[in-house]
């Protein structure tokens, strides 16, 4: 996972990107939880489902080059089958590529499970 960005961004780049991270990750739970259709549409829930999932795995930036090109492919399919509103989508879709591109900061899951680890040897007393 670590190969597919060069670095975990700390201070305020890291910030950016873990307010980045939330504002997709809230607006795509949200919007998928009121999208829900009443009836049976197995696709349109898939859709949902799947927008939602990819916006908890944002928020908590787990594997999040991979939730973002989901993210991203999801809203850019909205666009063409939900025509209504395709501003909204096509910045959700922005911002899942970009956090895709970009990588997920510091402040990750990606970057405590995935991120550089210091290893420490200690002198050996004989």
């Amino acid at each position: 996972m670590r190969r597919l960005f060069s670095n975990f961004a700390h201070g305020l780049p890291g910030v950016g990107l873990f307010i980045m991270r939330l504002a997709a990750g809230i607006a795509l739970i949200v919007r998928g939880v009121t999208g829900l259709p009443p009836g049976p549409s197995p696709d349109q829930t898939a859709l949902e489902v799947l927008a939602m999932a990819g916006g908890i795995l944002l928020i908590l930036g787990l594997w999040t080059p991979i939730a973002g090109l989901v993210v991203a492919i999801i809203q850019l399919w909205a666009t063409l089958y939900k025509p209504a509103d395709p501003w909204t989508l096509i910045l959700l879709a922005a911002l899942g590529g970009g956090l895709a591109l970009l990588g997920p900061g510091a402040w990750s899951m990606d970057a405590r499970l995935f991120g550089w680890k210091r290893l420490n040897f200690h002198e050996r007393k004989s």
